[in-house]
């Protein structure tokens, strides 16, 4: 297996008083020497600009502040980030999260956009005993029937983005939608809870449509679009990343726009539409967990982020980077990696950070619930510094971002 490794050592830190010297501290209660952070996801293919490599950095900058807030008093004074690439294929991340928890030592996966891989993860994590905090995947079932007691759902789900996006739109005049979704179970629950939320706003789904995954060519279903009946009045597209950036392209190329077919994006992030250009996706509505201009907070952490990367953070990255320091501060309050007891310091925790306000990590289900943003696509003439291309509308309280209730499902 590939690995890039980085070591976050700090020399000659202390312990907390009364432990025992030398790496591991907490009286030995700290595994292997140390605590090993791996952030699995895609660096190759169709979601590296969402994630990627750049969200390696964002999590070294959570050691970084982890260090930096403890000083001598941490609980260890070696960590470790890894990092891989997953290919976006569930039997490359079954294998590669087994390596990771076995040989790697890692004490957390991280990340792991993907559905289906991720669920692959959290099986292995549940079978090893092993924290896997999930920010890259979007499938409802990670709180739902794929549940584990060491699984977390964190940043984004797609309820999130449908009661956001679908609701929204709908409200708004766009009664009418053609859906067209990635065939794996990202794209399939997309579908099932944007058509849940486009019904209980008053709308209807007029057709639905898998596509491949990945996709280059999207004109079947874009040219299908202007003659279903009743026509729709909008396009419900719940593709990301690259194949977002093609679809959109193709769309704009069609001028399906001036054919009276609208455009609502299920999953947007900052990365595409620098891709595309603002102009391309004026006016798109869309649902986000995190904007890095949204507050003084977030942009504070975005300038330290891009000063250190050359670019304004996704949410991805963002959520990875506070997945990852909200780990470290369990480990901090547990003294200890043992994953049962850092498992019992996430249950139930209330936070804010650089990326979460009003945060909760529901024990129930270890879905992470935290305000949510209604954005908006600027026009290029409209921005007004760059990566700034998105207005915020509305913030979308915690309570009503995500489910209101854990799935029965779920049993942890």
């Amino acid at each position: 297996m590939r690995l890039t490794r980085w070591t976050g050592g700090l020399a000659a830190v202390g312990l907390l008083a009364g432990c025992a010297g030398g790496p591991g501290g907490a009286g030995g209660k700290i595994s292997d020497g140390g605590v090993v952070l791996a952030v699995m996801n895609d660096q190759s293919g169709i979601y590296a600009d969402t994630s990627g490599r750049k969200t390696v950095e964002a999590v070294k900058m959570a050691v970084a502040d982890y260090k930096a807030k403890y000083g001598d008093k941490a609980v260890t004074d070696k960590i470790e980030v890894l990092s891989t690439d997953h290919q976006n294929k569930p039997e490359i991340a079954n294998s590669k999260a087994q390596e990771l928890y076995d040989r790697k030592h890692a004490d957390v996966i991280l990340d792991v956009p993907t559905s289906s891989a991720a669920f692959a993860v959290a099986t292995i994590a549940k079978n090893k005993k092993k924290v896997f905090i999930d920010v890259g995947a979007a499938s409802t079932e990670m709180e739902g029937k794929q549940c584990n007691k060491y699984t977390f759902h964190y940043g984004y789900n797609s309820y999130m983005l449908a009661h956001g996006t679908g609701t929204e739109v709908t409200k708004a005049g766009a009664k009418n939608w053609y859906i067209v979704y990635p065939d794996y179970a990202f794209g399939q629950d997309m579908q099932k809870t944007f058509a849940t939320a486009i019904k209980g706003a008053g709308g209807a789904v007029v057709k639905s449509d898998p596509t491949p995954f990945p996709n280059d060519n999207f004109s079947t279903f874009l040219l299908k679009a202007p003659g279903l009946d009743p026509k729709p009045q909008v396009l419900g597209t719940m593709q990301a990343g690259g194949d977002l950036v093609n679809l959109v392209k193709q769309y704009n190329e069609y001028k399906l726009r001036d054919k009276g077919v609208g455009l609502a994006v299920g999953l947007l992030v900052l990365s595409d539409v620098h891709s595309l250009g603002s102009d391309a996706l004026a006016g798109t509505r869309y649902t986000d967990m995190w904007y890095w201009n949204s507050d003084a907070k977030s942009r504070a952490w975005a300038d330290r982020f891009q000063a250190k990367v050359g670019q304004r953070p996704t949410a991805n990255m963002a959520g990875n980077y506070s997945a990852a320091l909200q780990y470290l501060e369990a480990v901090q309050r547990a003294g200890t990696d043992k994953s049962d007891e850092v498992v019992r310091q996430l249950e139930g925790y209330k936070f804010e950070d650089a990326f979460a306000r009003n945060a909760t990590i529901r024990a129930q289900d270890h879905l992470l619930l935290h305000d949510a943003y209604l954005g908006e696509v600027k026009p290029k003439s409209e921005v007004k510094e760059p990566w700034d291309y998105i207005k915020i509308l509305k913030t979308i309280p915690a309570a009503e971002a995500f489910q209101p209730q854990p799935d029965p499902a779920c049993k942890l």
